[in-house]
């Protein structure tokens, strides 16, 4: 999959809130890494909630607020979100 440049600048600008240290340090990088790790990205906050929904989390804690606050949920900025499982 390759991602666009929102995508990749999201994903450059916030990966220490993922990892303790920057994984990727250009946009090439980034989309090598994002494509490794399966990164998904999703059109909206209810296609996160599905998402997760569909890898067996145990949603009892948790609402959409709080899931679109993980570590691994990066909001894009035009509504989309990034979902990078390490």
């Amino acid at each position: 999959m390759t991602y666009d440049e929102k995508v990749l600048k999201c994903f450059l600008d916030n990966q220490t809130k993922l990892f303790p240290k920057p994984v990727a340090e250009t946009m090439e990088e980034a989309d090598e890494f994002l494509g490794e790790c399966l990164a998904v990205v999703c059109d909206n906050i209810n296609d996160v909630w599905e998402f997760f929904l569909e890898e067996g989390l145990d949603t009892d804690e948790y609402d959409k607020k709080t899931i679109a606050q993980a570590d691994e949920v990066f909001e894009i900025g035009d509504g989309r979100y990034l979902i990078v499982e390490a």
